[in-house]
């Protein structure tokens, strides 16, 4: 007899990282940001800001601000489902026009790339690690 629970875990998993992914999109869906994260997220890659939710809401809001047509699309995933975590590969375009890390605006489009692994429970983010190339944009 087989069952389908892992395979309903599995796109449970792959449709919240899709969307946590879209969530770097302009514009924000904000009632989405506050579905998905756990009032408790950890962000254990936090580039300096508190690695709380606000904190990472706070870094999401820069990035939009500085490229208000940023979209975001997911290249790759790898889904872990007896450790409720996903891992994403994805690849964001935008157009500079506005400081982001100290650079800017330079009116030009930007390619920003990254791989995140985000955690999950009770269906929601739980933790975040993630490293980002953002070295077209330091070009400036």
């Amino acid at each position: 007899m087989t069952t389908d629970a892992p395979l309903d875990a599995r796109a449970a998993l792959e449709e919240a990282a899709r969307r946590w992914t879209s969530l770097w999109s302009a514009p924000v869906d904000w009632e989405l940001f506050e579905r998905l994260h756990r009032d408790d997220f950890e962000d254990c890659a936090s580039g300096g800001r508190p690695p709380t939710k606000s904190g990472f809401a706070s870094g999401l809001e820069l990035l939009v601000r500085a490229f208000p047509d940023l979209r975001t699309e997911v290249d790759e995933m790898v889904v872990d489902v007896e450790r409720a975590r996903v891992a994403v590969r994805w690849t964001a375009r935008g157009t500079n026009l506005g400081c982001y890390l100290g650079v800017g605006p330079t009116g030009r489009e930007t390619r920003i790339t990254g791989i995140e692994i985000i955690e999950l429970a009770a269906g929601r983010i739980a933790r975040r690690w993630g490293e980002w190339d953002i070295s077209d944009h330091l070009r400036g």
